[in-house]
């Protein structure tokens, strides 16, 4: 196991670019390599020396044998981990944008934040944030369609607007709060909110999943009510408790199924009977 640690010196009000920092590039590389060694700030290079003191320990055969740790505020460090398929990347601190963008395997965990677009068009691995993360995480890029399409995603903090936005495959779990517009133009995957969702989730999403377990501020028209369902089954995973199952977007003949806790959304029943802890109707959305 060799194992590469950046210890950062001091930061750049111009990010640094660290998409060919990956361990399937740098899995043989030595303190010497890397002392040889320019990043991409802007239109320029400079010595990544002048940044961090790096250390290696260790010998690598493969990438998947390289355990990379960042010690300080990357927050104007970007691509961390990005296109990486094996391996392990920690971030002790904030992170800028696209972290685990369009990787296929491995491991990248960050203790803090991160900027926008964390694990956009990813493909497989593992991809956990510690804080919060803002807009655009596992979406896809600007221009592009496909969004995340494999792998999982754990946000333990907060995440930003249209969060699995093109969503075509694996998962994203949010433990906090989701802002507008998750799982939007999504065909597959699942999303699971454990928090509050601020409004429309699932917008023009054709199939997929969405479960979210906390209050749903406002839910878009183009999703059918199908009534009341206990401790579902999507995709093999059993969610436990009761759920209020819609199926939409049917404004684009959308097949997808949005659950949202029944208890924390009662106000959308016609009647919940207190003495049997029972649901007897669902009515029509109310006048939003």
């Amino acid at each position: 196991m060799k194992t590469i640690t950046f210890d950062q010196k001091k930061t750049s009000s111009i990010a640094l670019e660290f998409d060919e920092l990956i361990t399937d590039n740098i899995y043989a590389w030595t303190e010497e390599d890397f002392a040889e060694y320019k990043v991409p700030i802007g239109n320029s290079r400079f010595p990544i020396t002048d940044y961090f003191d790096i250390t290696v320990e260790g010998e690598a055969e493969s990438p998947a044998e390289v355990k990379m740790i960042l010690n300080g505020d990357c927050n104007r460090v970007k691509y961390i981990g990005c296109k990486m398929s094996a391996g392990e990347v920690v971030v002790n601190g904030d992170a800028d944008l696209h972290v685990g963008a369009e990787m296929s395997g491995g491991i990248v965990t960050v203790f803090g934040n991160v900027a926008a677009h964390a694990g956009r068009e990813m493909k497989g691995g593992k991809l956990e944030i510690m804080g919060n993360t803002k807009e655009f995480c596992g979406a896809s890029y600007i221009g592009e369609w496909r969004g995340m399409s494999g792998g999982e995603i754990i946000i333990h903090g907060n995440a930003g607007k249209q969060c699995g936005e093109c969503l075509v495959g694996g998962k994203i779990h949010v433990l906090g709060d989701c802002d507008i517009l998750a799982g939007i133009h999504m065909t597959k995957g699942t999303i699971e909110i454990d928090g509050n969702v601020n409004r429309w989730p699932g917008g023009q999403m054709k199939n997929g999943n969405i479960v979210i377990h906390g209050k749903v501020g406002r839910l878009l028209e183009g999703f059918v009510e199908q009534g009341i369902v206990t401790d579902p089954e999507l995709d093999g995973v059993t969610y436990p408790g009761r759920y209020i199952e819609y199926k939409g977007d049917i404004a684009l003949n959308g097949k997808g199924t949005l659950l949202i806790d029944a208890e924390k959304n009662r106000d959308r029943l016609s009647t919940w009977i207190e003495e049997d802890d029972e649901y007897n109707a669902i009515r029509e959305y109310r006048d939003q």
